[in-house]
């Protein structure tokens, strides 16, 4: 696939794409969330499109592991402002989230796209998308962020996420969900110890769900922290070097925090091919 619609936009995947986090927490993991400070959201939100990001992902319910589900209201109020706000800068939204109430609302205040980590498995969750013309990314997570760090466990981890992957587009194409809509995620540090993560991270060229394109997020995480022992603040040089090897595997859209210094490498990266 390489023409990604999602709302009014469509997006070329001849070359990666870059989606700059905004995260409206004030518990996100990599200590960059905004909080209840739609300002200080807003103005992130605008660095992340002057570095050069081509989606603006928007996320209020922190899933770090260990993290507590916050309500549908809450959710709605941090968003709702900065949402009315960045959906007029004629770049894709993207709104994350796995609540239907939530994606409801996102959609009617401009968001162009809803990035499920929960892999549409709320009951109401694909009937509400099969409605609109937004984008989705599906991702799988073992568990919920409150626990699926504790002990996670699978046969054949590439298998059962691809396993569940399909389920999950089959569904959405019997809803009447266009497949060039739709976008995966492997889920990396969500339900997956560091040998699973591994095991995902090799396995990304081959595993293929209906030729859809993989979106990855692997920016600042444990995973990384694992691999280096730095800090979470001292990780942007190894999440550019996973990034890379992401696209090399085949990665179409990269989620990041550093949007100017990953789309720096990708020019270099293009540049020596």
């Amino acid at each position: 696939m390489s023409i990604f619609f999602c709302g009014p936009y469509s997006l070329s995947l001849e070359h990666p794409l870059l989606m700059g986090i905004v995260n409206l927490t004030p518990d996100s993991f990599s200590g960059d969330g905004c909080g209840a400070n739609s300002h200080l959201a807003i103005e992130h939100a605008r660095q992340q499109l002057d570095e050069g990001a081509d989606i603006l992902d928007v996320g209020a319910e922190s899933s770090r592991p260990g993290a507590l589900p916050v309500s549908e209201e809450e959710e709605m109020r941090r968003l709702r402002p900065v949402l009315r706000e960045i959906a007029r800068w004629g770049v894709p939204i993207s709104v994350d989230t796995y609540k239907p109430s939530v994606m409801t609302m996102a959609l009617d205040e401009g968001a162009a796209m809803i990035n499920d980590i929960g892999g549409l498995t709320h009951p109401q969750a694909i009937s509400v998308l099969a409605e609109r013309n937004c984008g989705i990314c599906i991702m799988h997570m073992q568990g919920a962020p409150g626990t699926m760090q504790q002990a996670p466990s699978y046969g054949n981890v590439v298998a059962e996420v691809q396993e569940f992957l399909a389920g999950r587009v089959a569904a959405c194409m019997e809803a009447g969900i266009a497949i060039d809509r739709l976008l995966l995620d492997p889920g990396f540090g969500f339900g997956k110890s560091m040998e699973h993560n591994f095991e995902l991270f090799r396995a990304l060229t081959a595993m293929n769900v209906n030729d859809l394109p993989w979106l990855v997020g692997v920016s600042r995480k444990s995973l990384l922290g694992g691999i280096t022992g730095r800090a979470i603040g001292d990780r942007m040089p190894a999440s550019i070097a996973a990034a890379m090897l992401a696209v090399q595997k085949g990665a179409k859209i990269l989620r990041v925090h550093d949007v100017g210094a990953t789309r720096d490498a990708l020019a270099v990266l293009a540049a020596f091919k």
